[in-house]
């Protein structure tokens, strides 16, 4: 076994043929088989697999971009089930996205945030009150609700507004850190929810805790966006902008300032890094991420109320970066889609084929004992055999790696002493 592997590695063809062979049968399964969750789970595996081969970064970048554009699209096309497929995927890139902004502030420059989902509240109320005819209650005029063409200025804007909020967030938090940090961004998570539930009056602005209904969909030259599998391709295209955004960060000098200050504060001071300034970058490039995504998000329930924003929300979001490995990349996007997916799909169909044997009376199971009312159990029991026998997450963080050739000594080479004459 151990003779196959080494020759696997060795071999780029080898990989190739058999990702290709691992990608054509379970996208055929997915094509013709109508509802397979294992078939679609294995589809996604392939991204893995693809990780873990041993081609260029760009190849890699290639493939996985075909897979996600034209493999999952086409293949979840054969049967009635599209719909379903396309919202876990969809639900998938939203988590990840967040997960991604997250990971910055935990993950690179070590601020335990606890409150992160109010950026993606701030977001998807941004949209929200002016895609519906709330905005009119305090902007003279009945201009609104604006039509679906501002979606996309929006989630500029509503990216905007949020790292406004992260900076908000950030300046008074500064002296803080570790535990008191926690505590302190997971009141201001829970203000903004109590702020956004309470904000009906004296003047009306986001409808209490009624909600915003009937928020318009994004319509691009009057091709209309409403359903799952046409909002899959607006989170792809705006996660692979954040993956790409994130990557190049992580590599920077502002990224590498980040990892000083989570390594020691003291020291990272004394090199010369501004610590307020360093910091308050983090809050707000996590949370524009965030924000960006509560504008998708908006657009796509077209229905948002503070019930969506919750302190559980924010632990889950946590719970993905940690699962995945803080500052990994690949770690925090692997980590997103597996409890997205476990939530959304595998729980959800377990809970329903239990059900099915419970009504046929060959296996009775407690209503109490359903798996999709155990699910913090699960995600627990998960994050104790994760932190037990992977403490480093999923796919651990890994420095960056220089060739040989691109280390340069700094120092000049000694002279020899010039011989004065007599």
């Amino acid at each position: 076994m151990g003779k196959i592997q080494t020759m696997l590695q060795a071999n780029k063809l080898a990989q190739g043929l058999l990702l290709a062979a691992f990608i054509l049968v379970t996208a055929g399964a997915v094509y013709l088989i109508d509802r397979s969750v294992t078939a679609f789970l294995l589809m996604l595996a392939s991204l893995l697999l693809l990780y873990y081969t041993s081609f260029s970064n760009g190849m890699k970048w290639s493939i996985a971009v075909f897979l996600l554009v034209i493999v999952i699209p086409f293949a979840t096309s054969g049967g009635t089930s599209r719909e379903s497929y396309m919202e876990v995927a969809t639900q998938c890139g939203i988590y990840v996205a967040m997960a991604l902004g997250l990971n910055i502030v935990v993950g690179f420059a070590g601020l335990l945030d606890m409150g992160f989902i109010a950026f993606f509240a701030v977001g998807a109320y941004t949209y929200g009150i002016f895609a519906t005819g709330q905005a009119n209650n305090f902007i003279s005029g009945e201009l609104f609700p604006l039509s679906g063409g501002s979606f996309w200025i929006f989630i500029l804007i509503g990216g905007f507004i949020a790292g406004i909020f992260g900076i908000l967030l950030g300046l008074p938090v500064l002296r803080v850190k570790g535990d008191y940090l926690a505590i302190v961004t997971l009141g201001f998570g829970e203000i903004i929810r109590i702020i956004f539930n309470n904000l009906e009056k004296p003047i009306n602005i986001t409808n209490g805790a009624m909600g915003l209904s009937s928020i318009q969909p994004p319509d691009l030259f009057g091709f209309q966006f409403t359903f799952p599998h046409q909002f899959y391709f607006i989170v792809i295209g705006i996660l692979l902008i954040v993956i790409f955004a994130v990557r190049r960060l992580e590599h920077s000098r502002l990224g590498r300032s980040w990892k000083a200050v989570r390594e020691n504060e003291i020291a990272a001071q004394s090199m010369g890094i501004p610590l307020i300034r360093t910091k308050l970058m983090a809050f707000a490039i996590g949370a524009s991420f965030s924000g960006m995504m509560g504008v998708v998000f908006a657009a796509k329930q077209t229905f948002i109320d503070p019930t969506s924003f919750t302190l559980i929300e924010s632990i889950t979001i946590l719970v993905m970066v940690v699962l995945g490995g803080m500052g990994s990349v690949p770690g925090v996007i692997l980590g997103a889609s597996l409890v997205t997916i476990l939530n959304l799909q595998v729980l959800t169909e377990f809970t329903s084929w239990l059900n099915q044997l419970s009504q046929q009376g060959i296996f009775e199971v407690p209503n109490a004992l359903s798996p999709s009312k155990m699910q913090r159990f699960i995600f627990g029991m998960i994050l104790i055999l994760v932190a037990v026998f992977r403490p480093h997450g999923l796919i651990a963080a890994r420095n960056r790696k220089l060739p040989p050739e691109a280390v340069k000594d700094p120092s000049p080479p000694l002279s020899k002493p010039e011989v004065q004459p007599d």
